[in-house]
């Protein structure tokens, strides 16, 4: 009997040996995965920035010189927008946010409107939707030639009237079928047009991380 409490103690000792061993491994498999990951991003992120703001006109840490602001009034979304700042010898030279299209047909559209110091819309990506498949997602610039169709743009290029698509009246084209989506980000793109004339001044303002509630 007592041999076999002692070996059932053993094979206890054991198993709790084993489980704190094996608690161990995953535990610092997911640390390490989960600090890969935030490279990963971190990487796809200035990726993405430096594809909208060529590195030539900037020298600044264009990744972390950033103001967030939360506006739902003029941006269209309650949630918190990362403006990220391009600077070349101190003078500003475009800035990047990244809002949201909340209105998508198939939900909330992440957007990256990088416009520079003149008011002018210097590209604009897609990073994040769930739109349907061969038919809203002509939206990635992977897909298709749309989105490009906002380089160059302001608010005076076109007329407010006319920051609409085609089949509201305005300037955007559009697939049949597929009007909600498109119809979305035109107008994200211009309310984000709008606030960065309000507040040219405030969205260059000097330091990094700031956080604002309008």
């Amino acid at each position: 009997m007592n041999a076999l409490v002692h070996n059932m103690s053993k094979m206890a000792a054991l198993l709790t040996a084993f489980s704190v061993v094996g608690t161990g491994i995953v535990a610092v498999a997911f640390n390490s995965t989960k600090v890969q990951i935030k490279a990963n991003e971190a990487q796809t992120l200035r990726e993405q920035l430096s594809a909208l703001v060529p590195a030539n006109q900037y020298d600044n840490q264009l990744a972390t010189d950033v103001l967030v602001v939360t506006d739902p009034d003029q941006l269209g979304t309650g949630k918190p927008v990362k403006i990220y700042r391009a600077r070349l010898q101190g003078e500003p030279t475009a800035a990047i946010f990244e809002t949201i299209a909340p209105d998508g047909y198939s939900g909330s559209i992440n957007l990256l409107i990088a416009i520079d110091a003149e008011g002018i819309i210097a590209g604009v990506r897609v990073v994040k939707h769930r739109e349907t498949p061969g038919l809203g997602d002509y939206i990635e610039h992977t897909r298709s030639n749309w989105i490009f169709g906002f380089d160059g743009r302001s608010l005076s290029n076109p007329v407010s009237a006319r920051w609409k698509v085609r089949k509201d009246g305005g300037d955007f084209d559009h697939i049949t079928g597929a009007t909600i989506t498109p119809r979305a980000i035109v107008k994200a793109v211009h309310r984000t047009l709008q606030y960065f004339a309000n507040h040219r001044d405030h969205v260059f303002s000097s330091g990094e991380r700031k956080n604002e509630g309008e």
